[in-house]
């Protein structure tokens, strides 16, 4: 097997730069989906019912994006052609989703309408997501992937950062952040739009700078012979029997850690409102187009954008550490003292300190994982169709998460205002990182 190159860094930042305009609409739809949907009307009680869609679509797309680009090879390249198209489509429901409330419909209507636009974007946004994590599987050499990763998980952040920030924003520059019922603030429809530009114009940038390797070249630096057609043929089944271990031992903590942020970006919306901002509340329902709860929207935006701070500068901590397990350990246990906190802390200031730490779990969550298992992976062959199952261990928890949480929900009870306890869902996401920190000690990160 001929060796893959070293890489300039300028290289392997033009691979994943792309993923910072992904990012950003990732970011949206994460600090403001919850929002969106209740605003049109939703029961805090049914909220985790709405995301379903993203993980769902996640785990369909994913591992038919991976393996067909595994046989995709055209003057374009093999991967890029799915991030361009996935991206296309994802800025086209960008502009149409924040409107589902401004069109006159129904409230029942406007729902529909919301989470087929939904579906799309996530269904986009997932097809655009996945490319970049294979683009480094296929052209980045093992003693760069470490690298790699984390210059990807830091445009990840930065994109985050970005789009989590767009709400208060543009408030602060007078953009109005309330509106009437059921409508959603031209804030956040704004920032959705900018968001969209800045995705297309990250993607156009990626698909120019980046040449990928034609078959031959793939061939000889991943140890394949060009083409193998008994290779092309192999059912995902079959690939998932053969997987390394370090493929099921990953996804098992993966499964926890995921559960965990689901619950994250579907209650701290209500929880900040409940705690923080004293949200009114009639007749045991939060008020959602009250002053207090939009105000809590966007400072949720602020909080996700400190978690991504919090994430970038523990990235640059994970590498000091000389055992992969030790720093995914750390990581999930500061993660999960963070949630636990949020439960006590009133001041949303002080819920600085608590997303901060909240950062270094997801630090860990978006570079140990593909780092683990695409060493494992080196030479088996066929990477893109293993990453995009892979996608599995982190679509499957939050699907499994969405669909008891309103039960959980119920099971904890309301709280003495005589809303849903929606705080309490951090506290339950820190016990999930808590189990997800003792399970990274079955790991198998060998290539068996």
């Amino acid at each position: 097997m001929k060796a893959k190159p070293d890489l300039s860094f300028w290289k392997l930042w033009n691979l994943s730069f792309g993923f910072f305009g992904v990012q950003i609409a990732y970011a949206l739809q994460s600090a403001n989906i919850s929002r969106i949907f209740a605003t049109l009307g939703a029961d805090p009680h049914n909220l985790s019912f709405f995301w379903i869609l993203p993980p769902l679509m996640g785990i369909l797309v994913q591992p038919l994006v991976g393996k067909y680009s595994d046989k995709t090879w055209c003057r374009w390249g093999r991967r890029i052609p799915y991030l361009f198209i996935g991206a296309t489509v994802a800025v086209a429901v960008m502009c149409l989703l924040p409107n589902a409330g401004s069109f006159g419909m129904a409230v029942s209507t406007a729902m529909v309408f919301g989470l087929i636009s939904l579906m799309f974007l996530d269904t986009s946004i997932n097809m655009a997501m996945q490319p970049f994590k294979m683009l480094v599987g296929d052209m980045v050499n093992e003693k760069q992937k470490g690298l790699a990763y984390s210059i990807q998980s830091f445009l990840c952040n930065a994109g985050s950062l970005v789009g989590y920030l767009f709400p208060i924003v543009f408030t602060a520059i007078g953009i109005s952040n309330i509106a009437p019922e059921g409508v959603i603030p031209d804030s956040v429809i704004y920032s959705f739009y900018i968001g969209a530009l800045i995705l297309i114009l990250c993607v156009i940038y990626t698909t120019a700078k980046v040449k990928e390797w034609n078959p031959k070249e793939y061939a000889e630096y991943n140890g394949l012979t060009e083409k193998p057609k008994e290779e092309e043929n192999v059912s995902m089944i079959k690939l998932l029997v053969n997987a390394p271990k370090a493929f099921w031992t990953v996804g098992l903590v993966q499964f926890f850690c995921w559960a965990a942020f689901l619950y994250m970006w579907n209650y701290t919306n209500g929880a900040v409102a409940a705690t923080a901002f004293n949200a009114p509340v009639e007749n045991g329902v939060m008020l959602v187009a009250s002053e207090e709860y939009q105000a809590a929207g966007n400072w949720v935006g602020v909080l996700f954008a400190v978690q991504a701070i919090g994430s970038v500068i523990w990235a640059v901590v994970i590498p000091q550490f000389k055992s992969l397990k030790m720093a995914y350990i750390v990581s999930l246990v500061i993660g999960g003292i963070g949630f636990i906190s949020t439960y006590y802390i009133h001041d949303q200031y002080m819920l600085f300190i608590s997303f901060l730490m909240i950062g270094a779990a997801w630090a860990a969550m978006l570079a140990l994982p593909f780092t683990i298992l695409t060493n494992a992976l080196q030479g088996v062959g066929h990477m893109g169709t293993y990453l995009g199952l892979f996608n599995g261990t982190i679509c499957l928890p939050q699907i499994v998460a969405a669909l008891v949480g309103g039960v959980v929900l119920s099971v904890i009870g309301t709280a003495e205002n005589g809303a849903a306890n929606q705080p309490a869902m951090l506290f339950v996401a820190g016990i999930l990182l808590f189990v997800a920190a003792l399970l990274v000690n079955v790991i198998k990160a060998n290539k068996n």
